[in-house]
């Protein structure tokens, strides 16, 4: 039996260049987002790593010739422990259709796949009692709704009427806020910005995302390097998560997108859930968005002004409740990350 000896390491130091050599052997990267990486190690050289980011397991790979010594299954227990020690009971791995059997055997189980990849949960993780959690919890009743899942990074006018246009065509509406906290405004500020700014329309109920509601700032690039591949396997992925499991739960019936003239990662998402939301019952509402002097609104244009400090510009391109929260101390630290950063989140 080979002497191996599982450690962590640390990124910052020359020992990451090493493990992403070691990923590129097997065409793999070392995604950006990587939190903590551990490695197994035998006389000193790398044979296998596992890395995490959030409550996703990333970035696995072991050396041929070892793999048969369940280093593997050493791996992820390791790095299944350190997150139990971080009160996450929970872990998720998005890896190749291939290697469903290898991390079945480590007791993950199959959430979805598509072509180009697979969700597995692991630990507590259910995801069908996890929804059913989620309807319960929000007291809503099975009438046929309508759904929109937003980022709001932040909330604007073009937000409000995308949702206010649902609201006017449907007896309920849920909006489901994306929760994982990868975007540059908090989620529990985006999920509050929203309930205010829509306050009046009595049919809608926002909620929040939970763990099944993918973001794309979440989504590996470590085995997808194209970057056009990797979002349409998210999109397709995605959507056929909202479609399985989350539209007969709440009994959705339809979907409502805006429009997408200048983001093709976003176009590419519409195209998906069009492509594959109707086989699950679910009508796609594909709304031209609001304009402003011919220009659609967008978070990411609001992000834009403030990184340019154009608060006056950004007045008329938002909700009162999200314009009086840029104003307030709250945002003061938001507002520098926004500077300081490339503001595509």
């Amino acid at each position: 039996m080979y002497d191996i000896r599982i450690e962590s390491i640390d990124l910052s130091t020359n020992d990451r260049l090493k493990v992403e050599s070691f990923l590129s052997t097997f065409n793999l990267l070392l995604d950006k987002d990587v939190e903590h990486t551990i490695v197994a190690r035998y006389e000193g050289e790398i044979i296998g790593t596992c890395s995490y980011s959030g409550k996703v397991l990333k970035c696995f790979a072991v050396k041929e010739g070892y793999q048969e010594q369940g280093i593997a299954s050493r791996l992820i227990t390791h790095i299944t422990n350190q997150l139990f020690d971080r009160g996450i009971y929970s872990s998720f791995i998005f890896t190749e259709p291939k290697n469903i059997t290898l991390f079945k055997r480590l007791n993950y189980r199959e959430v979805q796949s598509v072509d180009e990849v697979v969700l597995l949960e692991g630990g507590m993780s259910n995801i069908k009692k996890y929804v059913e959690e989620m309807f319960k919890d929000s007291d809503l009743n099975k009438n046929k709704k309508a759904a929109l899942v937003m980022n709001c990074n932040p909330f604007t006018l073009g937000h409000r009427y995308l949702i206010e246009r649902a609201a006017g065509e449907n007896d309920e509406v849920i909006v489901f806020v994306v929760e994982e906290d990868r975007s540059l405004f908090p989620f529990e500020v985006r999920k509050n910005l929203v309930s205010i700014g829509i306050e009046d329309l009595k049919n809608v109920h926002v909620l929040s995302g939970g763990s099944y509601i993918i973001s794309s700032n979440t989504f590996p690039s470590y085995f997808l390097r194209q970057e056009d591949m990797r979002m349409n396997a998210y999109a397709k992925l995605d959507a056929e998560i909202f479609g399985r499991y989350f539209s007969s739960v709440f009994n959705i019936e339809r979907r409502y997108v805006g429009t997408e003239p200048y983001c093709n990662m976003t176009k590419q998402y519409n195209e998906a859930l069009h492509s594959i939301l109707p086989k699950y019952g679910i009508d796609v509402m594909e709304v031209d968005r609001l304009s402003k002097e011919d220009k659609p609104i967008s978070a990411s244009e609001v992000r834009r002004l403030i990184k340019a400090d154009k608060f006056h510009i950004i007045k008329n391109l938002v909700p009162k409740v999200t314009y009086e929260f840029l104003m307030s101390n709250e945002a003061k630290l938001i507002i520098e990350k926004i500077k300081r950063s490339d503001s595509s989140h």
